[in-house]
């Protein structure tokens, strides 16, 4: 999401923008008083490296936002009219990605925001040069099977070296280090001994690999986020638009603001709602926190808790469906099935991470003792869906359009012609993008209507480019990693010394890959750190007989939740700037919360019921069942409350029952269901024996 985009959503928050009267309005000054108590720009420039961009004024700027609108437009020409061949299609793509990343970013996070460097320029030119000469050249790279030429090679050369730095300044160090790695062990792997050495391959060798085929830069990562990827990000900078972020808080405070701890568990549900449409961790904890984090505040959290919640409700964000994370458009790719297997796969886990994070919230304004907001100052449900239920119909289109058969390309396509359809239609043309103005003469209305109609078009387009600069980044820099492993075969190898360190136990497999996906993902963007594990970890997992979607959903579930795990939780962190507290409190709680999501990925890997894969509707049925009750009862045991507050012995019975539910069986769950019932029969007891008393 676009630092312009975060302020307008904030903005609209922040003027106690909800959707109804006046005195039905929650407290209409809370957010404004957040936005002045803490810089919202200045924490997520800090924790989000793409809103760390130059701004220009002048023919500058407009030459920017006009290479974002082309950007944009290329790729809603190709998606109605139809792809080019593949090189083609990426190297466009590529070409676009690196000329606004080198005249958008500087080259150190502190430098000169509001100037252009002279050499800046040329890296642009660069970059769109290496892409050019692909594009160019395409029929003889294609045709021609001999060995590359001494220009193909320095083309190749500086176009891998110009998506290294490029990645650098937008996504991170991290992730270039990786890809830097790789590359070296392509380079120099006959200097390693054991199983993980291999020959070495000459730098021409690898050059020609990583730029002239499809393996490498101009691979499957880079493929998919040419299509798919571009076309979902702007269909959300066109929702984003219309206010859809804002009903949804609206439509959660509606929902749960009136019971035990109600502002935390807004931030739940409206995290939720707001991560069905966003792939971002930090977006979404930016978006809706700073709201949802002051109102939490207000009725006696304390600042790290508040954050924690927000950034545990953001987070899941990346697995909720109908709009994942990018990754899942990947993941697609990697495992040749549908997207919308994926969604269908990943719903039921997402629900149930949301309810393991309410779960905690509940039992933590109980055991506290908040109450929730009154009534009288909460929006009414049936009033906010009157007025902007339909902005809800894209997303629906989107539904039915997947489970029709449709690819996410043009289900994505359709669904931004849905989304303008719709605002420009809606309340007789006058809601277009907070155009609201019901005084107007008619022929003065539609005139206005059609014009502003045009210009938010256009901001949300210029929005899609830039959002989509990052993602991009980050693919075509991991299809460096994709290429040394087909090359190399090192994936395998990789994941053989991973059997081999578990003992070729299964436990000790998920554990070390759990690690794995975490450690990983503390450094790398959800795409870069998903086809890591893809090539590294999930072969390991595949081993035991775990169906491929399930393990590639654990590594891709664990690398999400990297994002709210210390010593790196960039959400977080940033929920942390928002609530005023301190960062690693804010990041371990958040860790807390999330504890009983942790078992969500083990148990659809010992029972990929979960996710609808072979499996009757009774089982199913029953895995979610027990799944549920597992989740309650590490909710208890973590936060240390039930009827009242547990003893030690207590917590660990409940531990103890949360993990015998997670191993299919019937003696097992009777097991652990019979475990919670003595906890909670000694609490009923002890509850009452109290009430006696006093």
């Amino acid at each position: 999401m676009s630092h312009e985009e975060r302020m307008k959503i904030i903005g609209e928050q922040g003027a106690g923008g909800f959707s109804l009267h006046k005195e039905e309005q929650i407290d209409a000054n809370t957010a404004e008083k957040a936005q002045d108590a803490v810089d919202v720009s200045a924490i997520v420039a800090k924790y989000d490296k793409e809103s760390a961009y130059r701004t220009f004024q002048g023919k500058m700027e407009f030459f920017i936002k006009i290479l974002c609108i082309v950007f944009s437009a290329f790729h809603l020409f190709t998606a109605a009219m139809g792809a080019y061949p593949p090189q083609i299609q990426r190297a466009v793509h590529l070409g676009f990605v690196l000329t606004l990343i080198y005249l958008l970013y500087p080259a150190r996070a502190t430098g000169n925001k509001h100037k252009l460097a002279w050499y800046d320029v040329i890296l642009s030119m660069a970059g769109a040069a290496v892409c050019g000469y692909i594009v160019w050249n395409y029929d003889v790279i294609v045709l021609d099977a001999g060995p590359m030429t001494p220009l193909d090679f320095t083309f190749g050369l500086a176009a891998i070296l110009l998506v290294l730095e490029a990645t650098r300044r937008i996504v991170g160090l991290p992730i270039t280090l990786v890809a830097i790695c790789f590359l070296l062990y392509a380079k120099f792997g006959n200097y390693i001994p054991g199983m993980l050495g291999h020959p070495g391959f000459s730098l021409q060798r690898i050059v020609s690999h990583m730029y002239l085929t499809t393996e490498g830069l101009f691979g499957m990562p880079l493929g998919v986020s040419a299509s798919f990827v571009f076309l979902f990000i702007l269909f959300g900078a066109f929702l984003h638009s219309t206010g859809l972020g804002k009903f949804f808080i609206d439509l959660a405070l509606a929902a749960a603001g009136r019971y035990a701890g109600g502002p935390a568990k807004v931030a739940v549900l409206a995290s939720g709602f707001f991560g069905t449409i966003s792939g971002s961790s930090v977006a979404n904890t930016v978006s809706t926190g700073t709201f949802t984090i002051p109102l939490m505040k207000s009725v006696g959290y304390r600042g790290a808790f508040a954050g924690a919640v927000e950034a545990a409700s953001s987070t899941g964000g990346q697995i909720m469906p109908p709009i994942m994370g990018a990754a899942a458009f990947i993941m697609a790719q990697f495992l040749g099935i549908g997207y919308v297997e994926i969604a269908k796969a990943a719903l039921i886990p997402a629900v149930l991470y949301y309810l393991a994070v309410g779960f905690m919230v509940h039992m933590e304004a109980k055991r506290l003792g908040l109450k929730g907001i009154a009534k009288e100052r909460l929006p009414k449900a049936l009033p906010v869906l009157r007025h902007g239920g339909y902005l809800l119909i894209p997303i629906f289109v989107l539904i039915y359009l997947l489970i029709q058969g449709y690819t996410p390309l043009k289900s994505a396509y359709y669904c931004i012609l849905t989304t303008v359809l719709i605002s420009l239609i809606s309340r007789n043309c006058l809601t277009w993008f907070g155009v609201r103005n019901t005084d107007m003469s008619a022929g003065s209305a539609m005139f206005d209507c059609n014009k502003n109609a045009l210009k938010d078009i256009l901001l949300a387009m210029e929005n899609g480019g830039r959002l989509a600069l990052g993602v991009a980044a980050a693919c075509a820099c991991t299809g460096f990693v994709v290429g040394v492993v087909t090359l190399t075969g090192v994936g395998l190898k990789l994941a053989t010394a991973i059997l081999f360190l578990s003992g070729n136990n299964f436990a000790l497999t998920l554990f070390f890959t759990m690690l794995a996906s975490i450690v990983l993902g503390m450094g790398l963007p959800t795409t870069a750190k998903y086809i890591v594990l893809a090539t590294i970890a999930a072969p390991a997992i595949q081993h035991f007989g775990v169906p491929m979607l399930a393990a590639h959903l654990f590594i891709m579930y664990f690398g999400i939740l990297a994002d709210l795990t210390p010593p790196v939780a960039l959400a977080a962190y940033a929920a942390a700037g928002i609530a005023r507290s301190e960062p690693n409190a804010t990041g371990f709680m958040a860790v807390k919360l999330a504890l009983a999501g942790f078992l969500i990925p083990y148990i659809f890997c010992y029972n990929p019921s979960l996710l609808l894969i072979d499996a009757s509707n009774a089982e199913i049925v029953l895995t979610v069942a027990t799944a549920i009750v597992g989740i309650a009862a590490l909710s208890f045991g973590s936060v240390g409350y039930w009827v009242r507050n547990l003893h030690v012995w207590e917590r660990l019975l409940l531990i103890a029952a949360a993990i015998t539910l997670i191993t299919p069986g019937l003696v097992t769950d009777v097991i652990g269901i019979g475990l919670m019932c003595l906890v909670y029969a000694v609490q009923k007891f002890q509850a009452d024996n109290d009430v006696k008393v006093s």
